[in-house]
C-alpha cells in the first residue's frame, strides 16, 4: 500500500520537516543510540556526572520577528541553552526542543526555525535528538541541553585572590539590539552578537581544572557576577578598561551610549565568566578583575584607581513593569 504524504501544515508534516533537517548526523554521535523519530531518545550511559539544563525563548519576550528571522530565533534559543553547559564545563551530549506554534505559523516558518536549531547544534557539536510540538497562542522554543562533566563547574567555588576572566564579548549584544530598535544597521558585529550569540563550549572545557567557579553572562555582567559573588560569599573588583573593547566603543558611539553601561548591564551576551588562580592566562580568556574578601557585590575600578559600587540591573522576568 502506498503511503500518502501528510497534509501541509499538519503536525505530521512538521515532524517530517524536523526529521529531514535534524535527523541527519545523529548516527554519527556515538552517545546517541536513538534520536528523532520514536517516542523518546536513547543515550548510551556515560562515566561522568550528567549535566542537564532547560531554557525557554518566548516571542515578544526573548525575540521579535521584526528584529530577527525565525532562523536566528531557532539558533539563538539553542545557543542560550547550550551556554549553560559551557558554564558548567560540560561537554554536550544532545539537545531536545519543545515548540509551541501559533496557528499562523507556516511550514516554511517551521523549516526556517529548525534550520537555525540545526546550525547551532552543529556548532556546539551535539545533535538535537527529540522534542515535542504543540499549538498555542504564542511562538515559543523550549530547549533542554544534556551534557557530562567529571567535576561540573559551579558558582560557589571562588575565593578571595582569584582572578576573574571572561571569554566572549560583553555589551555588544545589547548594542546590537538598540541599533536594531533604531533601525540602524551600521555595526554588523554588534547586530550579529545579538542575533547569533555563541555558547562558549570550548572555553568551558578549557577552564575545567583551572577555574574554581563559572557562570555564563545572560542577564548582564554585573548581575551575573553578582550571582557568583553571593554564591561564593566574596566580593569582586572589575577593571573598567578591560571591558572597553574597540568594537564595543564603536557601537556605543553610534548609539551615543556609555560603553561601560552596555558591558555591565546589557545581557544576552552568553560570554563565559570564570574565577580561579591564573584564569586570565587561559587561551581565549581576558582577565577583567579579581575576587576580594568582603561583602558580595561588584565594584568597578577606573583607570585612576577610583572604585564605584555597581548597581545590578540585569534582566528579571518578574520585575514590576516601569511606571
Amino acid at each position: 500500500m502506498s503511503r500518502h504524504a501528510p497534509t501541509p501544515g499538519s503536525e505530521f508534516a512538521r515532524i517530517e520537516i524536523i526529521q529531514r533537517l535534524l535527523g541527519e548526523g545523529v548516527a554519527s554521535s556515538e552517545q546517541v543510540l536513538l534520536g528523532i523519530g520514536d517516542d523518546a531518545a536513547a543515550l548510551a550511559p556515560v562515566d561522568e556526572p550528567l549535566v542537564w539544563t532547560i531554557d525557554s525563548a518566548v516571542e515578544g519576550i526573548h525575540f521579535r520577528r521584526d528584529l530577527m528571522t525565525l532562523e536566528d530565533a531557532g539558533y539563538r534559543a539553542t545557543m542560550a541553552a547550550a551556554s549553560d553547559l559551557a558554564a558548567m564545563g560540560a561537554r554536550p551530549l544532545g539537545l531536545l526542543a519543545a515548540l509551541i506554534l501559533p496557528r499562523e505559523v507556516s511550514d516554511a516558518d517551521v523549516e526556517a526555525l529548525v534550520r537555525g536549531q540545526r546550525a547551532a547544534c552543529d556548532e556546539v557539536g551535539a545533535p538535537l535528538i527529540g522534542g515535542n510540538l504543540a499549538r498555542g497562542m504564542e511562538l515559543s522554543i523550549t530547549t533542554t541541553a544534556l551534557g557530562a562533566a567529571a567535576s561540573p563547574l559551579r558558582r560557589d567555588g571562588a575565593r578571595a585572590g582569584d582572578e576573574l576572566a571572561i571569554a566572549g564579548p560583553v555589551g555588544l549584544s545589547a548594542a546590537g539590539l538598540r541599533l536594531l530598535l533604531q533601525q540602524n544597521p551600521a555595526h554588523e558585529e554588534a547586530i550579529l552578537a545579538f542575533r547569533r550569540p555563541r555558547a562558549r563550549i570550548a572555553a568551558g572545557l578549557t577552564a575545567r581544572g583551572v577555574a574554581r567557579a563559572a557562570i555564563d553572562v545572560s542577564d548582564g555582567l554585573a548581575s551575573d557576577l553578582g550571582h557568583l559573588t553571593r554564591a561564593s560569599r566574596i566580593g569582586a573588583e572589575v577593571q573598567a578598561s578591560a571591558l572597553l573593547t574597540p568594537a564595543l566603543q564603536e557601537a556605543a558611539a553610534l548609539l551615543d551610549a556609555d560603553p561601560l553601561e552596555l558591558a555591565l548591564q546589557g545581557g544576552e551576551d552568553y560570554a563565559l565568566l570564570v574565577a580561579g588562580p591564573g584564569v586570565g592566562a587561559l587561551p581565549g580568556f581576558t582577565r577583567i578583575g579579581r575576587c576580594v574578601a568582603g561583602e558580595p557585590g561588584v565594584v568597578l575600578v577606573d583607570a585612576e584607581g577610583r572604585s564605584t559600587k555597581i548597581v545590578e540591573r540585569g534582566f528579571d522576568h518578574f520585575a514590576p513593569d516601569p511606571s
